[in-house]
């Protein structure tokens, strides 16, 4: 607030105006009314550092830096860049303890969970434990959040698949569809790592809740709709992903039903989701969940193997190559026809995985009471992709179904993650030819109660109640999913969301204020029912900063309040108004229109004998209205402090 704590006038009268006044209005107070000095111009090259600061660096990251030795800087700038070394230099065998059992457990949903989301991606299975391997290695020596379980997530990866199917089998044309996947994730890692380095992670906050949650129900209902081709058994199907599409290739290849598969896909279907139940009542029991994948997996292998499942129309995973990650440098192209899908294809799956990675983070951050950087956080998953990319894995992002496991199973610190990626290595040296009789079915079966989770039914009942034009995004972003594509719908969430944003700036909120009666405060007037107008006065407060997108609307809207205040003031023969008086409390920035608009706003009132003071502006809003000249348009008689302060001066010289 601009002003000054030095009272250079009195004003005695108010009561002696208030007894004056033929309509009874609330009582007044008698009042200081404090002069508000014209702001000291800032340098330009100051004022612009200052605002960068706050746009970029509203954290001060290097604070911690301050007035210490230069030793003391390195190990300082090393911690903040490797958070390894900040936690690693701290941590003792009681740590390692509840950390070796956190990330054995979430391997026991991360390899089943890798394997099926894979497949979901069109990619080979093994490339989901690739995937499960490498970039958690890389998110433990980068990665700031103590519980962010990394690995394959099942909506960037079907995501990729829709969008990379479009154009390339992966059937036809596996090693291209390869190439593509593991470019693809080179460039979201890349696009990751560029917003947390130019300090731009503001961009993903584009994607609100609201449209996340419409977007990612209708992307979990298609994904379990694709499922059914595994749990039915079924070997012609769609490659398109809306729901009209998908059910008309389940009812059409009805003959390829195989009810041995349907059985088997029910049977451990219906094993996970009580699990899940259980998990959900008991928070204890957490482990009952995070064990049945694996469980299910090894069942169905078992069983399969016993009762010769291939015989009787089950299919199963096949030969998985045994070893560790193979390098991929050589497969990513920077060049030819298809660059452009792998460019487009890398920035929409790197914003998917970045926002989930990123709420996940948050949100086990706030439960243990400590802070993650959203830059470093960006950084950390878009070098893990990159990183990823050149050793044979796809996208992946932080797990919200295995960071709960992560959480629930007590871990401290990221040493959960590389715990998970050695007993996926393990895995892959010595395991692999158990996963040869594994069927198809169970990974559908897996993915499908993996995604039910996304689909959030309570929070969709909530946005109508509180919101309704954010359950209207919601629903929006949905539909698109269901009916249209996942593309589509997700463009849908964005735009959006956008247009909820201009809404907001283009259509600014205005309300008329009235005096709580024993107070000399004002407030909106529908808040606060008690509040009543003063006689001659037209009190408007502007919730919003004033700005070439919404000046011109503010001029129209302001008139229309004082045509309709004109109008109700003739029906009652009350007394004229005089006076409109603009809270600038809430206006916490303005441009050059919008300053033109109050000049062009003083001089229509001033036309119609009335005056348009302005309280309150903040410092931003001041320094403008004098760099411009509008200040000594309106004068310092104009100008005040609070309402209250506008209110009593302009009754004294009326």
């Amino acid at each position: 607030m601009v002003g000054s704590s030095n009272r250079v006038e009195s004003f005695p009268y108010a009561s002696e105006l208030e007894a004056s006044l033929p309509i009874p209005t609330p009582s007044l107070k008698p009042l200081d009314v404090h002069k508000v000095p014209a702001p000291q111009d800032n340098h330009t090259l100051q004022s612009l550092k200052q605002r960068l600061s706050e746009v970029f660096f509203p954290d001060d990251p290097l604070h911690q830096f301050k007035n210490k030795s230069s030793f003391r800087k390195l190990v300082l700038a090393l911690q903040y860049l490797f958070p390894i070394f900040q936690w690693g230099s701290e941590y003792s065998l009681r740590l390692l303890k509840s950390d070796a059992i956190s990330g054995v457990t979430i391997a026991s949903m991360a390899i089943p969970q890798g394997i099926s989301y894979a497949k979901l991606a069109g990619l080979p299975p093994i490339i989901g434990l690739y995937s499960s391997f490498v970039p958690p290695l890389v998110y433990s020596v980068l990665g700031s959040s103590r519980d962010l379980a990394v690995g394959p997530v099942s909506i960037a990866s079907l995501v990729m698949g829709s969008m990379l199917r479009e154009v390339v089998s992966p059937d036809k044309e596996p090693i291209l569809y390869l190439q593509l996947a593991f470019t693809a994730t080179f460039f979201a890692g890349v696009f990751e790592a560029s917003l947390g380095l130019l300090r731009l992670g503001f961009i993903v906050d584009f994607l609100s809740k609201p449209t996340l949650t419409g977007f990612m129900g209708g992307a979990a209902v298609i994904v379990s709709l694709q499922q059914l081709k595994g749990l039915l058994g079924i070997v012609h199907f769609t490659t398109k992903m809306g729901i009209i599409p998908v059910m008309q290739s389940v009812l059409e290849n009805r003959t390829e039903w195989a009810w041995q598969t349907v059985v088997m896909g029910l049977s451990f279907l219906v094993f996970l989701l009580v699990a899940r139940h259980i998990s959900s009542r008991r928070p204890k029991l957490f482990w009952v969940s995070a064990a049945a994948p694996l469980t299910s997996v090894i069942l169905s292998t078992v069983l399969s193997f016993i009762f010769k499942a291939q015989n009787h129309g089950i299919k199963t995973i096949g030969h998985l190559q045994k070893g560790v990650n193979p390098p991929s440098v050589n497969m990513l192209f920077f060049r030819g026809p298809y660059l452009s899908l792998a460019i487009r294809t890398g920035i929409i799956t790197g914003i998917l995985a970045l926002t989930e990675g990123m709420a996940v983070g948050r949100t086990f951050a706030s439960l243990k009471n400590y802070q993650i950087d959203g830059n470093k956080e960006m950084v950390a998953l878009g070098a893990m992709n990159m990183a990823g990319s050149c050793a044979s894995c796809y996208i992946t992002s932080g797990s919200f179904s295995r960071s709960a496991v992560n959480y629930n199973a007590g871990c401290k610190t990221a040493v959960s993650n590389i715990v998970m990626a050695s007993a996926v290595l393990f895995t892959m040296l010595f395991l692999m030819p158990l996963f040869y009789y594994t069927p198809n079915v169970m990974l559908s079966a897996i993915i499908i109660v993996a995604v039910i989770g996304l689909i959030d039914v309570r929070g969709v009942f909530l946005l109508w109640k509180v919101d309704k034009f954010d359950f209207l995004a919601c629903m929006s972003a949905f539909f698109g999913v269901l009916l249209i594509s996942v593309q589509t719908g997700l463009a849908i969430a964005v735009g959006v969301s956008l247009f909820k944003i201009l809404v907001h700036v283009t259509r600014p909120n205005t309300v008329i204020m009235g005096n709580v009666p024993g107070t000399n405060s004002y407030r909106n007037l529908a808040q606060y029912r008690e509040a009543v107008q003063l006689p001659s006065f037209l009190i408007l407060g502007i919730e919003s900063p004033i700005y070439f997108t919404n000046s011109i609307y503010l001029q129209e809207r302001i008139l229309r309040w004082v045509r309709e205040e004109e109008e109700k003031i003739k029906k009652l023969n009350e007394i004229s108004l005089k006076c409109i008086i603009l809270d600038m409390a809430a206006v916490t920035a303005i441009d050059t229109s919008g300053l033109e608009t109050l000049a062009e706003l003083k001089k229509t009132l001033d036309k119609r004998s009335m005056d348009l003071v302005l309280a309150n502006p903040v410092l931003e809003v001041a320094q403008k209205l004098s760099q411009l000249g509008t200040w000594e348009l309106f004068g310092s008689e104009r100008i005040y402090m609070t309402v209250g302060e506008a209110v009593a001066a302009s009754s004294y010289k009326a």
